[in-house]
């Protein structure tokens, strides 16, 4: 389970709260607390955003597909609220579970909705799901090591669903200046209060339909590269 979920199951624990399949009131209302902590530590932030894609100045008529991994994910709604167009709605895959119904909610605060399912369980709905919402003129927001690792490697999901739509996947890399680490299977990040974080959205990466499954993994390859090469909170002397 990843720190996420384990997150809101606490959250239900100290308000001694059953999770059940549809969040009920006082669920909905943990959440939204929750959400209202996320956007105060969000404050105190020192977001910075280099936006090499164009995404930001209206390059895309379409929908695109971005891709983080999935232990910066603690302030990217925040970021997202901040900085994305508004004329663009996005959604973010979400796990199926109980506990996923519940992530959806907080992040239903900061404007972004959600697409049920995971790359680990029901990945062909979920395939399907977010084509369909992509269909309808949504950005697609993916953990694509998530939700269950191994940790910064890039599962075939969100290659298969760039092939199958024609959208470009924008690679997203998140750094903190100054974070803790949870003991966790990918090294859940959290920055730490008034500590800077720095967004980079990539040159759009692009996956032809009539390329062959050997072509797909070579890309599935490069792309996973692209963003692991330059990240800075991996390396020895981070501030970890």
């Amino acid at each position: 389970m990843s720190p996420a979920y384990r997150l809101v199951r606490k959250v239900g624990w100290l308000l001694r709260l059953k999770l059940e399949s549809q969040p009920g009131l006082l669920w909905r209302v943990a959440m939204t607390l929750l959400a209202c902590l996320i956007r105060i530590h969000g404050w105190t932030l020192r977001i910075t955003v280099e936006d090499r894609s164009g995404y930001l100045k209206g390059r895309f008529d379409g929908p695109v597909i971005f891709l983080f991994w999935h232990n910066r994910i603690f302030s990217m709604p925040v970021a997202w609220q901040r900085y994305h167009p508004r004329n663009r709605k996005a959604l973010v895959l979400t796990s199926a579970s109980a506990e996923g119904s519940l992530l959806a909610l907080v992040v239903s605060h900061f404007g972004i909705g959600a697409v049920r399912g995971s790359s680990s369980r029901q990945g062909a709905a979920a395939l399907r799901g977010m084509m369909s919402r992509i269909a309808e003129g949504n950005d697609i927001i993916i953990t694509p090591d998530g939700p269950r690792g191994p940790r910064y490697r890039l599962q075939p999901g969100a290659v298969a669903l760039a092939q199958q739509t024609g959208c470009p996947i924008l690679p997203v890399r998140i750094e903190y200046s100054r974070y803790r680490r949870l003991r966790s299977w990918d090294g859940f990040a959290i920055a730490l209060p008034f500590s800077q974080m720095r967004v980079v959205i990539d040159e759009p990466f692009w996956i032809k339909r009539e390329q062959t499954p050997g072509e797909l993994e070579n890309a599935r390859q490069h792309l996973q590269r692209i963003m692991t090469d330059s990240m800075l909170m991996d390396r020895p002397d981070s501030a970890a």
